[in-house]
This record gives C-alpha cells, sequence and structure tokens, in this order.
C-alpha cells in the first residue's frame, strides 16, 4: 500500500503467508513492514497528481517543485517478485534522501553487500526476511544500518523483496527453507534490468490477464476527470457515472489479480492487503460465504488462473482436517471443516461447519464447468467431489417427512433461532440442504462427464431426489428453516437459505417459478440496507432472479462512499474512498461480489443456457462488453443501445452446439472451436 506523501513516500507491504498460526492455532495473518524514502526539502508543490492506472497496475506521482518535474512510479512485478518504486527528475541532481527498511516485528534492521536486510522469526518458528535495495543513476549511493542514503541523484530505483520460511505443502507441515538466499536471487536478477525493462515485463504480465475483458456502461461527464473521492461524493449526491461503477467492477479484477496468483495463497478477508498486527476477524479464510465470493468472477470474467490458489488450498485443507485430532472432525467418510480457517488449516474453533466443504468443492466443478480441462476434472476436482459426497451419504438421515436431511446444522451466523449466538444443531436446514443438492448434481455432472462410477451415481441421483428441497412458507418465503418460523422482519446479512438461487443453481425463474418468486419475497424482506459483502451476494441473487432494478439499486450502494468515522460492524456497506468495500471494516469480499454481480446482470450460463442481458437495468441503456466467459468454454462480447441488444460475439474452445437466450428467443447454434461467431442475426 502506498501513500504517495512528498517528502516522505511510505509503501507498507505484506506477504499472504505471514501469519501466527499453525495447523492447530487461528493466528493473526501479519503486516510484514515498511519502507520510507525520505527526500530532502522539495520547497513548494505544484500540480500534485497521484493515480492508479488499472490498465497497467502502475501507480504514479508527479508534481512540480522549484521549476523542476518529478515523477514515482511503483508497481509489484509478479514475474520478478518484487516491488519496484523508482523516482526520477528531468533535471540532473535532484533527488537527495535516505531510504529507511521497517519490520512490523521489531526485527533488527541491518546493512549487508550493498542492502538493507531485516530477518525475524515469529512465535510460530516461521521465518521472515525482507531486502532492500537501490540502484541510482548519477549522483552517489551509500549503506548504513539506518538506510542507504542518495546524494545529487537523476533517477533512483528502489527494489524490495520479502518472503518466509512457509512452503504450501501440507506433507512438508507447510516449512520451508529460510527465504534468504530465494530473496538474494531475485534481487540480483531485478537489479540487472533497468526499469524500462522491469516495467515492460510487469505490464506485459499484468495485461495478459486484465486486459481480457473490456466493459462499458455508458459515458459519463466532467466526472470522469475528478480525483476519486470527488467522483465518489458527486455519485452519492445523485450524479449518474455509469463509468464509474464500471471502473469498480475492472478494481475488483485488478484486486484478484494482485492478491491471487498461481504458486501463491487464496485471497483472503482483506485480500493481501493489511497493516494490523490483530487485523479484523484474524485476516482469515471465511467458509460460510466470504472466501468463495472471493472467487465468484475468477472463471466468469476470464481469470481462471487467478483461482488455482484456492484448489490448492482446499487441498490441503482436507489433508490437515483429516489428521486433525479435534473429535468434532472426526469422520470415516469424507471430510469437514470448521467456519473459520488459516493458510495452514488451522482453526480458532468456531462453529463447525458441516457443508463447508461441499461449498468449496463447487468452485472445481466451476473451474471444469467454464475451461473444460478433463485432466483438471479427473486428477483434482473429482477426487475432491467424491470425498465430500462420501461424507454426507453417510451423515444424511430419514427425516419424519419420509425425506433426507442434515441432522445437525445451522443457517450462518443466524443459529436456528434469530440470536446469532444461538447455533445448536438443528435438522434440515435450507442452506444445508441446498448445498448437499448442489453437491450431488455436481457430482453427478463430473462423473458423467468422465464416464466413471455409474451404479455409484444411481444411488447419488437417487439420494438427491429424496432430499427435502425448498420449502415455501406461510408469508410466501422461501423457507430458512425446515419449520416455518421465519420472520419478516429479519433483516439478517447473512442470505443463506437462498443459496439455490445463487451461487447454486436449484432455484430458477424458468424452470422453478414458485420458487423463484418465494426467493425474490424472502430476499426483499432482508432488505438492502447491510455491509458490504451482503449487498454484493444480493447483486447476485437479485440478477439471477431477472430483477434489475434492485440489482442495480445494490451495485449504487456498493459505489457509495461511506463515512469514514464509522468502524463498527454495522449496515453501512458501500466504498472507501480508494475504492475498496466497507464491511466495516474494510472486507475485500465486496469489491469482488460486486465485480460477479454485474457479471451476472450481463451474462448467465448456470442453467445450461448462454443468457445474454439478463438483467440489464434501464439506467445503462448503452453499453458494451467483450471477454466474459460462460460454462462450456464460451467467450462473449455484447453491445447494446437503448437497452436493446444489437451484436453478440460467441468464440468457443470447443466445437460444439450451444443454446443462446436473449429475452423470449432462444435458438441453438453450433460454435467451431477458436471462431468468432456473430449471433445477433440468429437472435432476430
Amino acid at each position: 500500500m502506498l501513500f504517495g506523501n512528498i517528502r516522505t513516500e511510505h509503501l507498507q507491504f505484506n506477504d499472504q503467508s505471514l501469519m501466527t498460526g499453525t495447523t492447530q492455532k487461528m493466528g493473526y495473518y501479519q503486516p510484514f513492514g515498511d519502507v520510507f524514502v525520505d527526500l530532502d526539502s522539495a520547497g513548494p508543490i505544484r500540480n500534485y497528481r497521484r493515480e492508479l492506472n488499472l490498465q497497467n497496475a502502475v501507480h504514479t506521482v508527479q508534481y512540480e517543485a522549484n521549476g523542476v518535474q518529478f515523477e514515482r512510479t511503483a508497481f509489484a512485478s509478479f514475474p520478478d517478485q518484487v516491488q519496484v518504486l523508482h523516482f526520477s527528475a528531468n533535471k540532473p541532481g535532484q533527488l537527495t534522501g535516505t531510504i529507511r527498511l521497517s519490520d512490523a516485528h521489531q526485527a533488527p534492521v541491518r546493512a549487508e553487500d550493498g542492502k538493507l536486510i531485516a530477518t525475524g522469526t515469529l512465535e510460530n518458528g516461521m521465518t521472515h526476511e525482507a531486502q532492500v535495495r537501490v540502484v541510482a543513476k548519477g549522483g552517489s549511493v551509500s549503506v548504513t544500518p539506518v538506510g542507504i542514503r542518495i546524494n545529487k541523484a537523476t533517477a533512483v530505483t528502489v527494489l524490495l523483496a520479502a518472503g518466509t520460511s512457509f512452503v504450501n505443502d501440507e506433507s512438508r507441515n507447510f516449512v520451508g527453507p529460510h527465504p534468504h538466499q530465494r530473496l538474494n536471487n531475485q534481487l540480483d536478477k531485478a537489479v540487472k534490468k533497468s526499469i524500462d525493462q522491469l516495467k515492460l515485463a510487469h505490464v506485459n504480465d499484468y495485461q495478459s490477464l486484465f486486459g481480457r475483458v473490456r466493459l462499458q456502461l455508458g459515458a459519463s461527464g466532467t466526472e470522469a476527470a475528478q480525483a476519486t473521492p470527488d467522483r465518489l461524493t458527486a455519485y452519492a449526491q445523485g450524479k449518474n457515472d455509469p463509468a464509474l461503477e464500471a471502473l469498480l467492477f475492472q478494481f475488483g479484477r485488478y484486486l484478484l489479480i494482485g492478491s491471487s496468483r498461481p504458486g501463491g495463497l487464496p485471497a483472503n478477508l482483506q485480500g493481501l492487503w493489511n497493516h494490523e498486527v490483530k487485523p479484523a476477524w484474524y485476516s482469515q479464510y471465511t467458509t460460510n460465504i466470504n472466501i468463495e465470493m472471493n472467487y465468484w468472477l475468477a472463471e466468469q470474467t476470464n481469470l481462471p488462473e487467478c483461482h488455482m490458489p484456492l484448489f490448492d488450498w482446499v487441498e490441503n485443507l482436507a489433508r490437515v482436517q483429516k489428521k486433525s485430532p479435534d473429535p468434532a472432525l472426526k469422520t470415516d467418510k469424507g471430510w469437514i471443516i470448521y467456519s473459520t480457517n488459516n493458510i495452514m488449516g488451522g482453526t480458532s474453533g468456531w462453529h463447525i461447519h458441516r457443508p463447508g466443504s461441499a461449498w468449496l468443492s463447487q468452485h472445481f466443478w466451476e473451474h471444469y464447468a467454464f475451461g473444460g480441462d478433463k485432466t483438471f476434472l479427473k486428477d483434482r476436482a473429482y477426487p475432491l467431489l467424491k470425498t465430500v459426497t462420501e461424507y454426507w451419504v453417510s451423515h444424511l438421515v430419514v427425516g419424519k417427512n419420509g425425506r433426507l436431511i442434515t441432522p445437525d446444522g445451522w443457517s450462518p451466523e443466524h443459529g436456528p433461532g434469530r440470536n446469532e449466538k444461538d447455533v445448536s444443531d438443528y435438522p434440515g436446514v435450507s442452506y444445508d440442504q441446498q448445498i448437499v443438492y448442489d453437491l450431488f448434481t455436481n457430482y453427478l455432472d463430473a462423473a458423467r462427464v468422465l464416464g466413471v462410477d455409474k451404479e455409484y451415481c444411481m444411488k447419488i441421483e437417487t439420494m438427491r431426489n429424496q432430499l427435502l428441497g425448498p420449502q415455501i412458507g406461510k408469508w410466501g418465503q422461501l423457507q430458512e428453516w425446515m419449520d416455518d418460523v421465519d420472520d419478516p422482519e429479519d433483516h439478517h446479512r447473512h442470505n443463506s437459505h437462498l443459496f439455490a438461487v445463487h451461487p447454486g443453481r436449484q432455484i430458477r425463474p424458468l424452470s422453478t417459478p414458485d420458487l423463484a418468486k418465494a426467493a425474490l419475497v424472502s430476499l426483499n424482506a432482508r432488505g438492502e440496507k447491510s455491509v458490504g459483502w451482503s449487498s454484493a451476494w444480493k447483486i447476485n441473487l437479485y440478477a439471477r432472479l431477472r430483477d434489475a432494478g434492485r440489482a442495480h439499486a445494490l451495485v449504487q450502494r456498493l459505489v457509495t462512499p461511506r463515512d469514514l468515522t464509522k468502524t463498527a460492524y454495522s449496515d453501512d456497506g458501500g466504498s472507501y474512498p480508494n475504492l475498496l468495500g466497507v464491511g466495516p471494516p474494510f472486507q475485500i469480499d465486496s469489491n469482488f461480489g460486486y465485480t460477479a454481480g454485474i457479471t451476472e446482470m450481463l451474462l448467465q450460463s448456470h442453467t445450461g443456457e448462454i443468457e445474454l442481458l439478463p438483467a440489464l437495468p434501464p439506467v445503462w441503456s448503452e453499453g458494451e462488453v467483450s471477454g466474459l466467459r460462460a460454462r462450456g468454454g464460451v467467450t462473449v462480447a455484447m453491445r447494446w443501445k437503448n437497452g436493446v441488444l444489437r451484436q453478440a460475439q460467441l468464440m468457443a474452445d470447443r466445437t460444439g452446439m450451444v443454446t443462446i437466450r436473449y429475452g423470449q428467443l432462444v435458438k441453438q447454434i453450433r460454435l467451431i472451436a477458436g471462431r468468432t461467431i456473430n449471433v445477433n442475426q440468429v437472435l432476430q
């Protein structure tokens, strides 16, 4: 995180693996440290500008002092595994100052081989190290334990590498070698490159992901030239700014690229951006909505690579839970989890979340459904789906109504009553029933694709048909509980009993209209006002239920800036001035859920059809999008005007038939692998 101050630039940095927990203890995700660049007095400042360019993931600061133009460029390079800060001036010899390194855990800083190095060990034995190296053009550079001093340079590049001894491998107890040599190697390679070479590698890597999707939701006026806080204020005052809504969509994709790359860990409650040693909710992985919401956008907005860290973590988590000495986690078949977990599978011990492993396994199926990777399905998704299915086969019981029910569940953070502290086990909770239905459906689909376990599939299909299904209650609502006890004045933040609408696929307006109507009654009763991630979930739910107006009202709610003085967890979701999502406090899931929700408004494919513009609000009367993904391996581009689809293009990864829906029009067309097909004439 950069702060853009003139005389002291401050970089607060993190590494997702730095945390105090173990496989048996929750612990906290930790801040790593800080780099400070103290510049000698520059005189009066003019024409200050600071921006983050989402197109290339580069942060810049520009200003003028004493007739000199100064510029700073900063980026975190995935290919070079370094963070880069570059300072330059348009006249020689204008940069004089000191670069300092500080460790968030009071590790001593030493000067060694022209670098600043801070090395420490956390209470769990995890070693961590940060190294800073400076390259200057012109002037002189000297290194002391206090810092690296630059004198009368024209350009300065600060390179930071940081890491821990954590290794993402349960079989090694998550312990790897000390990071010192790895960091040395990273800096030795980076220092041989010019700033232009470093930047080019970073931009090419980033744009290979980010550039896949483009979105325009209509033109904005002069607001687009305003500073972001001013633009947010104007939006809150009622100024229509569809480009800002599109910007926040792309910001979610930027955040996922920045916090979830292959070989790393999945994004936590704060993504990876945390400055506190005891962050809210440990900066954990919460499995009753939050970590799943973090990844709803991955496949549909064309970032499947960013999904991979979640799969690695889940597979490690499964192995840890199976070995756990905790009697609450003991099962003869499959594996179950708690609601809260850390990077090593450790937990706070807060409430068993039996359907959690089933919900996580949904992501494995979705990765195949969008991308069609049969090797992934066979080697990773199917084994996981089957083990979780085996657990539920052994755990379901026959209820008094003769239907199969889950015997001991809850509706997350809501309990079987109205008090979230009342978390006693309760049979047939709708959330549990719907997730088990989704699990069995995904398992059956996976087995059929692979052509395996046909007899077992017959058993699972029979059990799925025997499950207690969604029920409609006395005030027309979709029941949250097996018994009809829902309160129409209950505005709880969780929408767990609507899982079957989204991210599940059991309830659909066209195939189950009565249940969809009941789901809409329940969703309306929950109300629009809620914490950030809950509002984001509701965008997705309303989109699936075809209520474009209410979906957009929640889009507006999440874009609207909120009072920074309100820091308690409350019903005041929205945006901070830097566009990060308000819980409050900051939780990244609302950013990710917002992006997924807008995608659901524009494109859906969970029903087996590719539906174009299913929940387009009137305010987005004109726009275009390209690069979105539909299940079946189809990339979609659309353009619309006056609320009417004008052009649609589909490109398939594989040759085959697909069904396209636009409003009441339904057509089957044949797609040829790698060929772009215009379908707008077909839909006339």
